[in-house]
């Protein structure tokens, strides 16, 4: 009697406004794709909602959970906590379900530490320009410019991360980007253009 396939494991990371919770959501609307849904301390924006975007709590819980080790990963991000859970995630798996994370370079990295026996591939999200990701940050945040300026002063830092990811994926047009990751992921392509992807990293550091 065969075992039950196991499912896979998908990072999708970014600098803040690269849209990769966007392209997070379009990939888990495919058949046996679940989005692992983060623990986090942050106000919810408007239509968000617990349980479904977030399980929004207090960061004393989230300390709690920390300690007891609940977290399969989990960072400290804009003076906010996220976290994944270990138990929903490692459940779906075993059952066979893919899960996709909408993580930063602090989870990926943790998540990739730990060897699990599950498949793991990794893209890093990058915008096409400085400008793009600003506007993007502007119509997110509802013009509130201290946030959006928080956001852009940790680009270049969220940005050094890209040599870690498996694949990096720029997002000029959503559509485009998502089927650019479905192929990698469904027919295991290999891209790994890192010339061209350093020319571009080093036009958006301009």
């Amino acid at each position: 009697m065969s075992s039950p396939k196991k499912g896979g494991m998908f990072i999708l990371s970014s600098p803040s406004g690269a849209g990769k919770t966007t392209l997070v959501k379009k990939i888990s609307k495919n058949k046996n794709f679940s989005v692992s849904i983060s623990h986090t301390t942050r106000t919810p924006r408007p239509n968000e909602k617990d349980g479904k975007d977030y399980f929004f709590t207090s960061k004393n819980i989230f300390k709690k959970l920390i300690k007891k080790k609940k977290f399969l990963e989990h960072a400290k991000v804009f003076d906010n906590y996220y976290g994944s859970s270990k138990d929903l995630v490692i459940k779906k798996l075993k059952q066979g379900r893919n899960i996709v994370f909408d993580i930063d370079w602090q989870g990926t990295r943790q998540i990739r530490n730990k060897k699990l026996n599950y498949q793991l591939k990794t893209f890093f999200i990058l915008p096409p320009s400085k400008k793009e990701l600003q506007k993007r940050l502007i119509k997110r945040e509802k013009k509130n410019m201290k946030t959006v300026k928080k956001r852009m002063k940790e680009f270049k830092k969220d940005l050094s991360r890209w040599k870690e990811y498996d694949y990096v994926v720029i997002n000029d047009d959503i559509k485009k980007c998502y089927k650019k990751i479905m192929d990698i992921i469904k027919k295991n392509k290999l891209q790994k253009n890192h010339a061209f992807i350093n020319n571009h990293v080093k036009n958006l550091l301009r």
